[in-house]
């Protein structure tokens, strides 16, 4: 038996170099996605040393875009999406006509054809839905209505991609490609009526088939696998609903797999057991969001930047001040906020995996230079790696805003939410209301014990403060600190991840040496871990139900 292969190969270097780079780049206080693309041009075949397999990269990618917009979709409703629409549409396809005019103006630059430049423009046009998503999930914005938007507007821009990869063979014509080998290959293409009319009919097709079978079909398979009392068959269900899905949109419809997984996740967002479905999902979900970036630094040719440098410049500007200036203008155009608009601008300042493609057919059909697909790999890694700098600056000019507005006594616009500690004293501190949280809260409230909650649902935190219950949204790591653990009765971490709920129990032992912290595990080896990280107590939900079983034995 090989004890190597191209696939585990790929997996095990890239997900290694990803960590070691990444790990680097969080101690300079830059972005971990620095990381991974700097890991991913180590590994590509324009530096020395391992190459890994590019096209099993691509296709790990694809798995990780496939399972960060069906979480999305999760999250997501379809009245979400409707309620964006006209924001949304209008704006992704004029900042779609900006972008291609843009990218007109430096083929002309470059001295190509126009077709070059329409190419290239809709390359440039498009924002990758990883470095989309993943910035907003950080700031906590995919349930605000700047993540509705943004969301919104990626869905419409990812819409008008499937129809030009569909239509350009039939636009060869056009752009003065009349080659035999091109004519004959696409001759039956040559109608561009009927193609686009068959095109969008899949897409309706496919929307029409989720909102009518999907709905009944997809919710009653995710409530089978759990009334089988199997974790393992439901964790299945759940990726085979999400990665079954979207590879049926792309073969039976030619919808991308994103947009088949996102109305996947959107559709099954009405199950009660979404929640669930979210977190059983979210692991592999990183794990392979980190291999999309190392296959886009696979893809980079560092020595582009010596060669034609000012052209990368360009390009660069294009993407990043070209882009945001048509998006900001467009949301302020329709009255929305300067906040808001900003946020836009910058979640679109970047390219990904769709101008890839795009740029990679042009290449294929004659129409783009070699050059043109270079540059856009040099745009999306550059602006990738300074999508996270622009979205701190943004935080730090928020943050500023707020302030000024609060000394002036003028509300602010959809501001930050600023935490302060907490004048609760000989309280509970709750981390996480979920399945084992909720019932732990209402204990707590029927003893009438002051309770401060931390979970990082939006809902679950609303409707508690409704409750006149002072919780708080976001990550217990970076929350606790508002939580007075000093002056608190007891500290109750209730979250299925270990590893966090370690870090949630350190942080509190070294703030409160005598604080009694009651933890839950899975396993044996979660409650070691706990314990070691200074919880007095971990209730392992398997050893304590045998526990009372057994002492109800007759």
């Amino acid at each position: 038996m090989p004890h190597e292969t191209p696939l585990i190969a790929t997996i095990v270097v890239g997900l290694s170099l990803a960590f070691l780079f990444g790990a680097i780049a969080q101690r300079l206080r830059a972005s971990p996605l620095v990381g991974y693309l700097l890991a991913g041009v180590a590994l590509g075949p324009r530096t020395p040393g391992f190459v890994a397999d590019q096209t099993i990269a691509s296709e790990l990618a694809e798995v990780g875009i496939i399972l960060l917009m069906f979480g999305v979709g999760l999250h997501f409703s379809l009245k979400d999406l409707w309620s964006v629409r006209k924001i949304a549409i209008p704006g992704a396809v004029v900042q779609i006509f900006v972008a291609t005019l843009l990218g007109v103006g430096l083929s002309h630059y470059l001295g190509w054809q126009l077709g070059a430049g329409i190419i290239m423009g809709l390359a440039l046009s498009v924002a990758s839905t990883v470095v989309l998503l993943r910035a907003m999930q950080a700031r906590r914005l995919l349930n605000t209505e700047r993540g509705r938007i943004a969301v919104g507007w990626l869905i419409v821009e990812d819409i008008a991609m499937v129809l030009t990869l569909v239509l350009l063979p039939a636009l060869l014509p056009l752009f003065g490609v009349t080659t035999t080998d091109v004519a004959a290959n696409n001759a039956e293409n040559f109608d561009l009526l009927r193609t686009f009319a068959v095109t969008v009919l899949q897409i309706a097709a496919f929307v029409a088939l989720m909102l009518i079978a999907g709905r009944r079909v997809i919710p009653w398979i995710l409530h089978y696998a759990a009334h089988t009392g199997s974790r393992e068959l439901f964790r299945l269900a759940v990726l085979a609903i999400a990665l079954g899905t979207a590879f049926g949109a792309a073969k039976l419809f030619g919808v991308s797999f994103a947009l088949g997984a996102f109305f996947a996740g959107m559709i099954l967002s009405e199950s009660t057991l979404s929640q669930q479905a979210a977190s059983e999902t979210l692991p592999l979900r990183d794990a392979f969001a980190v291999l999309f970036f190392i296959s886009v630094g696979m893809l980079f040719d560092p020595a582009i930047l010596l060669r034609d440098p000012l052209a990368v410049v360009t390009t660069l500007t294009i993407v990043i001040v070209g882009k945001s200036v048509a998006a900001y203008g467009i949301v302020r155009a329709f009255g929305y906020p300067a906040t808001t608009a900003l946020t836009i601008s910058v979640s679109l300042a970047q390219i990904g995996e769709f101008s890839f493609i795009l740029a990679g057919l042009g290449v294929t059909l004659g129409v783009l230079p070699d050059l043109g697909r270079e540059l856009v790999l040099a745009g999306a890694i550059g602006s990738i790696m300074l999508n996270p700098l622009l979205f701190f600056v943004l935080d730090r000019y928020e943050e500023k805003l707020a302030k000024r507005e609060q000394a002036s006594a003028t509300p602010v616009p959809a501001p930050p939410v600023k935490i302060e500690t907490t004048k609760l004293q000989d309280h509970a501190i709750l981390i996480g209301y979920g399945r084992v949280g909720f019932p732990i809260g209402g204990m707590l409230q029927q003893r009438g014990l002051p309770m401060y909650v931390i979970d990082e649902n939006d809902d679950i935190v609303n409707k508690l403060k409704e409750k006149k219950v002072e919780a708080v949204a976001g990550n217990g790591v970076a929350l606790l600190k508002f939580a007075n653990v000093q002056q608190a009765r007891c500290l109750l971490v209730a979250i299925p991840d270990s590893f966090e709920a370690g870090q949630i129990v350190a942080q509190a032992r070294a703030s409160n040496a005598e604080l009694p912290i009651i933890a839950r595990g899975h396993s044996d080896a979660e409650v070691t871990h706990l314990k070691a990280c200074g919880a007095n107590i971990v209730i392992q939900g398997s050893q304590e139900i045998a526990d009372a079983m057994a002492a109800r034995v007759p």
